[in-house]
């Protein structure tokens, strides 16, 4: 235990010195929540109304699918996984280490978000904090899970890129964040409950603040949850200590197992 604490210590302590983990992690939600507070709010007023869970839940998609696949690809093309091998520690702790960090450096810039958005734009806030709580608390979890995921079976860093940009574009864009999913046409909305920040939004909305949503209120915790634990599982079963190693537990294809709650949740 105290060496999964001394190294979760220092991949935290990575976190805020390594310049790009540091961007991706504060500066660049801090500054496109401070824009879309100033800019977004006076284009269209109805944003208020969402603009806290929105960018809350921005923060963590951020952290978990631009800066932690990266990180991990990173590592394992160094050989500090290899290293990491011949000390003993387990592949379980090399997955959970950076997706804990990631979660932390991102609950701690939405729990500034949180707590800022209605003061300085006129956000909304909750019926409900506790909902907010926990349901932020699932977001990141699931997000990270789904970043680890890409991280280990991305065979490099331009692959990690482009999977985690096939999850993020779509996400700001019929995701919920930017405007609500019943503004979008109907033949869309169904693709959108592929997406984690839908049922993200749709969660907050219904339990947070107790508005009408499109699915069933208990629907979208459940899918974040199952898929989450899916893709947290699979990055632990497909990690690959070396880049040259070619021999591998399962093939990566199988991380399309995570999208199966988002797929059965599309279907209903």
């Amino acid at each position: 235990m105290t060496a999964f604490l001394n190294h979760f210590a220092f991949e935290f302590k990575t976190g805020l010195r390594n310049s790009s983990m540091l961007f991706l992690n504060y500066l660049f939600p801090l500054g496109f929540y401070a824009m879309m507070g100033l800019i977004m709010t006076q284009i269209n007023p109805l944003f208020q109304e969402t603009m806290l869970p929105a960018m809350v839940i921005f923060t963590v998609l951020a952290s978990a699918l631009l800066g932690l696949p990266s990180a991990l690809v990173d590592a394992r093309e160094a050989g500090i996984y290899r290293s990491f091998k011949i000390n003993g520690v387990p592949a379980i702790s090399i997955v959970t280490i950076p997706l804990l960090t990631t979660m932390f450096h991102g609950l701690i810039t939405a729990a500034l978000i949180a707590l800022t958005a209605g003061p300085l734009f006129g956000g909304a806030t909750p019926a409900n904090w506790l909902h907010l709580v926990w349901l932020t608390v699932l977001t990141a979890f699931t997000c990270s899970a789904i970043g680890a995921l890409i991280g280990v079976v991305s065979a490099n860093n331009r692959a990690a890129t482009i999977l985690g940009q096939l999850v993020f574009l779509p996400a700001m864009l019929i995701g919920g964040m930017m405007m609500p999913l019943s503004f979008l046409p109907e033949s869309v909305r169904p693709f959108a409950a592929l997406l984690p920040t839908a049922h993200a939004m749709q969660a907050f909305e219904g339990l947070a603040y107790g508005r009408e949503i499109l699915f069933a209120p208990a629907t979208s915790p459940l899918v974040l949850l199952t898929s989450g634990l899916l893709a947290y599982g699979l990055a632990v079963y497909l990690f690959n200590w070396d880049s040259r190693n070619q021999t591998r537990r399962g093939h990566p294809l199988l991380a399309l197992l995570a999208l199966v709650p988002y797929l059965i949740s599309m279907v209903l």
